[in-house]
């Protein structure tokens, strides 16, 4: 009970905009003068982390019921910000997995008589790997890094577009169950966009996103970098360079490691994962010190405000401009 209502009491907040920078759910498509440098601020991600990473989760393991609490806050989320949901309703039960577990999926149909038809999907996996051996008293993997902070960023883009209808092709937000179990969630869901004929043109994913790099010109990486020119259109978009050449993800084929993969495989367009975990900047990959309190949310607020002229742009563009090398 403790859990339903700090998550309800949250939501509420979220939607009065309790913090001057929130926004509203409330305003009209194309109504806001506000740029998007001040959308997110750190107060309110770190309101989202602190619960989905929160003790209560017991670390999101895929069919468990701490998980089911985080996919009722990331429905009620979708709902509250006028995100649809892209199958009869937003949960999308996996074929390949031998518990229930879903993929939470939304969409925000683009504006655009003809664009409209062709979609992007913006995903993020939402499930850790739950209860672990004891250490230091701690036996919860709480996730927050990994992927609580790529989740909480997924449910910020479903926010201003839900609201805001500003985009010309069709958005499908994407949580995925069952990442930490091979990939599960997001290998259903392309089989069935491809099964469906989807006209996907490209997957952007983000994994592990709380704790800035070091020593680096760039804010993100790319996994598959040198795979397609979305480097290069992000950073036309975002008016810097947002995103970098990582060589450590390479070396490890982070490519391979994460959803974007399974769209990659499935529906052969570009599909990439957006990341700040360097190797060095994160000490706690699997472990129980994954806590909120570890997370930098100014630097998250400020990947979420940079990278929504990204997705806009990508969105808008009068033609396909991401292509596979």
């Amino acid at each position: 009970m403790k859990t339903f209502l700090y998550a309800l009491v949250t939501l509420i907040a979220m939607e009065c905009g309790t913090s001057q920078n929130m926004g509203s759910p409330a305003a009209e498509p194309g109504t806001n003068k506000k740029t998007t440098e001040t959308f997110m601020d750190a107060e309110r991600i770190g309101e989202m982390m602190n619960y989905l990473a929160s003790d209560d989760m017991k670390g999101r393991d895929a069919g468990t019921e701490g998980i089911e609490l985080a996919a009722t806050y990331i429905e009620n989320y979708l709902k509250s910000y006028r995100v649809k949901p892209y199958f009869k309703t937003y949960r999308d039960t996996l074929s390949n997995f031998n518990k229930p577990a879903f993929n939470i999926v939304g969409i925000v149909e683009g504006n655009d008589p003809e664009l409209k038809k062709e979609f992007i999907v913006i995903g993020a996996h939402y499930d850790h790997i739950g209860i672990v051996p004891m250490e230091n008293g701690d036996a919860i993997a709480n996730g927050a890094n990994d992927n609580a902070s790529g989740t909480s960023m997924v449910l910020e883009f479903t926010r201003y577009f839900g609201t805001h209808k500003t985009n010309k092709r069709s958005l499908i937000f994407a949580l995925f169950s069952a990442e930490e179990k091979g990939l599960l969630g997001s290998k259903h869901l392309a089989k069935e966009l491809k099964e469906q004929g989807l006209n996907l043109y490209t997957m952007l994913n983000f994994e592990m996103t709380g704790i800035p790099m070091k020593d680096k010109d760039y804010l993100m990486y790319l996994t598959g970098y040198e795979m397609s020119n979305l480097a290069d259109i992000s950073n036309g978009y975002a008016k810097e360079k947002l995103v970098g050449f990582l060589p450590t993800a390479k070396e490890y084929s982070l490519f391979k490691r994460s959803d974007n993969y399974a769209f990659h495989l499935e529906m052969g367009v570009p599909s990439h994962t957006f990341s700040t975990f360097d190797f060095t900047n994160f000490d706690h990959y699997h472990k129980v010190g994954d806590e909120a309190d570890k997370m930098d949310f100014a630097h998250m607020a400020n990947l979420v405000n940079k990278t929504i002229p990204v997705l806009e742009g990508i969105a808008n563009a009068s033609t396909q401009e991401i292509k596979n090398n």
